[in-house]
């Protein structure tokens, strides 16, 4: 078995993820961010929007400022010149994906036919007529949210508490059983609330008349998986869209068999390697990003550990005075190494990008490290339209990157 670096395994997981392609010189364009999604796979989706919303962040950190509209286009509108290329669904948590590998997850839509977890079986054994009458209104009146079907029926349906905490409605509840099934998708996204509509209507038939079976879709999505990380463990491949060790190692076993995937050891890892074959290993990694929580490099703390050294954890649901590094933490990755952390805040109303804690890595607190910080901070400011960048108190780095930044106020 052929034995590999710990840093060329790092350089080829960024390489995978596209760190090692130059940014584009011009405004990228729509096929500019489609194909960070040929790398990615899938841009991970998420309520809080503390800063920017999940699946915006990944695109930025790989090419640079960005028209945003050109990726909600992308996943939700429609038109015979600009047809929708990617679609909602449960892969790695709820994520958009290429409209063409929405077949490959038939298999769990049918795992989902009672929901994605318990509370909703409850709540279809008390409305077993529910699901009909939601399907009647989205056939009749066109794409709607879960309030407006509820409207439609005048409805005041009691709410469920089971999941997670959210204040769901039964309507809600079934509306989300029946997009994790495959029946409804979403046909567009208003203030990040989900439209439902007829899958039929979202998808092209195309699509939606595709049967893949299990064993053959899971190979296809690890190979995907294997393609997005360029090397991982076993572990790291079943996570990317969240399967089962049983369904990943007849696949990975099927993969190496055929070439596409290669066996190796990397120096310090306690398993065994999948280096995929189209996978590149650069020289070297040059240039600064800074990641979101949710961003497909680091979403699977065990292989961001075991790649970078670094322990990471969100700790939005951490109580604030337990919280170590804070709210909404994004790492900065600098020259193939994660550097460094912030805490951030976007304050739209003032115009404000806070920063209310930054924190150097062990043995990387240079003035290097600051100066980079500090401009990726501006970036992402510009970017996101935001006038100033605020310095807060907290972490080692604070005091040099508020220094970088009273000297240009």
């Amino acid at each position: 078995m052929r034995t590999m670096t710990a840093a060329a395994a790092r350089r080829t997981a960024l390489a995978a993820q596209g760190f090692a392609t130059p940014r584009p010189s011009s405004p990228p364009s729509r096929r500019t961010i489609l194909r960070v999604l040929e790398r990615t796979q899938l841009l991970q989706l998420d309520s809080v929007s503390a800063v920017v919303r999940a699946h915006y962040a990944p695109v930025f950190s790989r090419i640079g400022a960005y028209d945003r509209t050109l990726l909600d286009e992308a996943a939700w509108s429609h038109s015979a010149r600009r047809p929708r290329r990617l679609v909602e669904y449960w892969a790695h948590e709820a994520a958009l994906l290429p409209v063409e590998d929405w077949p490959l997850l038939r298999w769990r839509m049918e795992r989902y036919r009672h929901g994605r977890w318990g509370g909703a079986r409850n709540v279809l054994q008390r409305n077993p007529n529910l699901p009909g009458d939601v399907l009647g209104v989205i056939g009749e009146f066109g794409a709607s949210t879960a309030g407006e079907v509820e409207r439609h029926l005048e409805l005041d349906r009691p709410r469920s508490k089971d999941h997670w905490g959210w204040n769901y409605s039964d309507t809600k509840v079934v509306c989300e059983v029946l997009f994790a099934t495959g029946e409804l998708s979403v046909d567009k996204r208003v203030g990040f609330q989900r439209h439902y509509d007829l899958t039929e209507r979202v998808l092209p038939p195309e699509i939606t008349a595709q049967r893949v079976e299990e064993p053959e879709a899971v190979l296809e999505l690890v190979r995907r998986a294997a393609v997005a990380l360029g090397i991982a463990t076993e572990p790291d491949l079943r996570d990317y869209y969240r399967l089962h060790r049983s369904q990943t190692e007849p696949a990975i076993a099927a993969l190496v068999d055929a070439g596409m995937l290669e066996p190796v050891q990397v120096d310090g890892w306690d398993r065994v390697a999948y280096l995929h074959a189209a996978a590149r290993t650069p020289r070297r990694i040059e240039g600064a990003a800074l990641l979101c929580p949710f961003d497909p490099l680091i979403f699977f703390r065990p292989r961001t550990e075991r790649i970078f050294d670094f322990h990471y954890r969100i700790e939005i649901y951490t109580p604030e005075p337990k919280r170590v590094h804070g709210y909404y933490v994004f790492p900065f990755l600098l020259d193939g190494e994660l550097v460094a952390r912030v805490d951030l805040r976007a304050e739209r109303g003032t115009g404000r990008l806070l920063v209310p804690g930054a924190f150097a890595e062990p043995g990387w607190d240079s003035p290097y490290v600051t100066s980079e910080l500090a401009r990726a901070l501006r970036e992402l400011a510009a970017w996101l339209e935001l006038d100033t960048v605020e310095i807060g108190a907290r972490g080692d780095l604070a005091g040099p990157l508020g220094r970088v930044f009273a000297a240009v106020a």
